[in-house]
């Protein structure tokens, strides 16, 4: 199933009523971004029940309870904007268009996943689509955001950056520095805090002095907004005026989304820190639930249209396995593609090269080099050392690389 893009004026597109905070935009956006929250919701369900069948290895993390942050956050962005996630990145893959059979196809580890089965969960990635990827690293993406957004500055395109963390990463030394460097070079970047109340197993009382986080910016010169992250449309006005102010004025932007996870922080997680009546609490602003029931109630969608569409949604996620499950593993010989092995100039570790053949070169020529290269690599390799006293004291005999 193939999810367009939708027009970015998305809170003021179309007709609410008196006393909604915003008003609904038409009935195509109206299906097209329930659509995504479907398709989000069911893959991330169906990610869940593949793990636990041992198809999906490493670690999970679900974001289940933030679509309407994930598709209200996106659908603000021009289709040459960047996004930029953390390891909790399917939602963003499938609500900028990467087709949910290369997301499950890379959660499975296979040949034909977005990342060409390298990444996994954590690591997605979609250069055609501007969605530079999922990061393990907390905070890790904060100063490649910026990066990025220096490089629309230097080559004087009119492209922003949407960069999303959570609110754990808030407390990382790279926050500071980046929105520090952001303000200073006066960068077309959004920086967007996921807040799900958690970092971790911790709440956010308990690892940030301030808990308005929208606030924790406003030192280095980068103004912050807040926005009920159960609700799509608050999500996409507030992103959308924020993109605004970075891309038109150059001002950069801090927007902290606060919304919930309905599962633990990763399919490892015994869920131990909170209690099942503030998980309860939290499910009653259902933010699928709550826009499906209003589009229902205003007459934008009938009640089997939603149904539809949630069918439609579960079909796709069914195909994505499918195309997952027999899809091949990445072949054997593909094991060194897209690694850069140390020159020469560096006295480089055993492990850190490709020892079948005798040259330092890039991992994708390991196929081309002949059966005499390999076999005198591979007897090479037979003598390297192999722990680090023994790396020592090859040095100091003088030997090896």
């Amino acid at each position: 199933m193939t999810i367009e893009n939708v027009t970015p004026d998305l809170a003021s597109e179309g007709t609410g009523v008196a006393g909604s905070p915003h008003p609904l935009p038409s009935r195509d956006t109206c299906e097209k971004v329930l659509e995504k929250m479907l398709l989000v919701r069911r893959f991330e369900e169906r990610a869940g029940e593949m793990y636990a069948k041992a198809k999906i290895g490493g670690f999970l993390h679900l974001c289940i309870g933030e679509e309407a942050t994930i598709v209200g956050a996106t659908q603000a962005l021009r289709d040459t904007d960047y996004l930029m996630s953390t390891y909790r990145e399917h939602g963003q893959a499938l609500a900028r268009g990467t087709p949910s059979a290369e997301v499950m196809a890379e959660l499975f580890g296979k040949a034909t996943g977005c990342s060409g089965g390298r990444g996994g969960s954590m690591h997605l990635f979609d250069m055609k689509r501007r969605f530079l990827g999922g990061y393990g690293i907390v905070g890790g993406n904060l100063p490649l955001a910026a990066g990025v957004a220096l490089a629309s500055d230097y080559t004087g395109t009119d492209d922003a950056t949407l960069c999303m963390f959570g609110d754990g990463a808030t407390n990382q030394g790279t926050f500071g520095e980046t929105m520090n460097f952001a303000a200073l070079w006066s960068l077309p970047v959004v920086f967007m805090v996921i807040n799900n109340q958690f970092g971790m197993g911790t709440a956010l009382e308990r690892h940030s002095a301030v808990t308005d986080l929208s606030q924790k910016s406003a030192g280095f010169g980068v103004p912050g907004a807040r926005c009920d992250g159960m609700d799509l449309l608050d999500v996409h006005a507030c992103v959308s005026t924020a993109l605004e102010k970075a891309r038109g004025d150059r001002v950069p932007q801090l927007v902290e989304a606060v919304t919930y996870r309905y599962r633990g922080h990763s399919m490892a997680d015994p869920e131990e820190y909170r209690t099942k009546e503030e998980v309860e609490k939290w499910l009653g602003r259902d933010p699928i639930a709550a826009f499906s029931k209003r589009v229902v109630e205003e007459g934008v969608l009938g009640e089997e249209e939603v149904k539809r569409l949630d069918e439609d949604a579960m079909r796709a996620v069914d195909e994505a396995v499918k195309f997952a499950d027999e899809s091949p593993f990445p072949d054997l010989s593909s094991l060194y593609d897209d690694i850069y092995v140390i020159g020469d100039q560096v006295r480089r570790p055993y492990w850190s090269t490709d020892l079948r053949s005798p040259d330092t070169h890039r991992g994708e020529e390991e196929r081309q080099a002949g059966e005499v290269a390999h076999e005198l690599a591979e007897l090479g390799s037979l003598h390297e050392p192999e722990t680090d006293e023994q790396q020592r004291e090859a040095r100091a005999r003088g030997e090896g690389g």
